[in-house]
């Protein structure tokens, strides 16, 4: 089990607030906070929700924690405790907190926790005049808790009145895309994945896969010049899914929609692999997700299948793409990144 990190220190250290019989945690991190609550709360009923399906796997094997993976919190009932890790996307956290508040009563407590370098002080202005009263329960180790009482109840949630629809012009292409908040890049084309688009030269058929789809911006540019490829994106990110599938139907496409830790949930071989890989976790650099990802992807690859993949320049990604191909193209490579194209031969 991991060490607890310090937001979770944070919390814990305020034990005598941390009782309820109905109680959510939502976006909790994978350190033995879920078990130690649980301790703390031997007969509650309690919930834990994530976007992020490898958080939400490593919740779910925790005994007698009830855990969901969505782009909505369940529909769950009489909550009285809440307890949020406030996330690095503000506007994903505006958006939380109405769920929260279409979610809650007036007896729901809301307990908020996170670093300061990540933002957690916006929670007292995004919540500003939708509770009655709010408190700073406690700070150490460059975190805050605060609690928020009596929340305003908001009459319902609906995820599409946060969508955010915007134009897309790239190779030749333009097309409209579908985007929420702590979705990769919201509500913009990333230069990554622009300068991709600009050197992808792709069969016109067969089975292509998108790692990490994001808004489904790689899916549509494909499908708009090539409809006969049948196409699977797959994220960790239920949010991104759900954006994904919105910018699909929008343009008159379908793809398989796989949530994913990593390849793990994937199944099938693919003629192409595309991907703008990940390379943060939380607020942290982490390039775990991106190497994994290069090591495995030649499981779902037969002879002659293509590996395009767009990484930041300064990533040392060729020698790990030649030790699995035995070869790397640079197609292109400027300050800020490059696009390397590997085949099964």
């Amino acid at each position: 089990m991991q060490k607890l990190t310090n937001p979770s220190l944070l919390l814990l250290r305020n034990e005598e607030e941390l009782t309820g019989q109905q109680i959510l945690v939502i976006n909790h991190q994978r350190d033995g906070f879920l078990s130690e609550l649980k301790q703390l709360n031997p007969q509650a009923n309690i919930s834990a929700f994530s976007y992020d399906f490898a958080d939400h796997q490593a919740a779910d094997k925790v005994a007698n924690i009830t855990s969901y993976v969505s782009h909505s919190l369940p529909k769950l009932n009489d909550i009285d405790l809440v307890i949020y890790y406030y996330p690095k996307s503000k506007p994903e956290a505006q958006m939380m907190f109405d769920n929260i508040r279409a979610l809650c009563s007036e007896q729901t407590r809301l307990l908020v926790v996170g670093e300061n370098k990540g933002g957690v002080k916006s929670a007292e202005k995004q919540l500003q005049g939708k509770c009655a009263a709010h408190y700073k329960l406690d700070s150490a180790k460059h975190c805050i808790l605060y609690e928020f009482a009596q929340l305003q109840p908001l009459a319902q949630f609906d995820i599409a009145s946060y969508q955010q629809t915007f134009s897309i012009n790239v190779a030749g292409q333009q097309f409209d895309a579908v985007s929420v908040p702590g979705v990769f890049n919201h509500g913009k084309l990333d230069i990554g994945t622009k300068l991709l688009l600009e050197h992808l030269d792709l069969p016109t058929k067969g089975n292509m896969l998108d790692f990490g789809c994001g808004a489904g911006i790689i899916a549509t540019f494909v499908l708009n010049q090539s409809p006969k490829v049948r196409f699977s994106c797959l994220d960790v990110n239920a949010l991104a899914l759900y954006a994904c599938e919105q910018t699909l139907r929008l343009n008159g496409h379908e793809a398989e929609l796989v949530l994913s830790d990593g390849l793990r949930q994937l199944k099938g071989r693919f003629d192409a692999i595309i991907s703008n890989p990940p390379f943060h976790t939380g607020i942290k650099t982490d390039y775990d997700i991106a190497e994994g990802f290069i090591k495995d992807v030649t499981e779902h690859m037969g002879k002659g299948s293509q590996l395009h993949i767009v990484a930041n320049s300064f990533l040392k990604y060729p020698p790990l793409i030649e030790a699995c191909f035995g070869q790397c193209d640079t197609l292109i490579k400027n300050t800020k990144f490059a696009v390397y194209r590997a085949r099964i031969n």
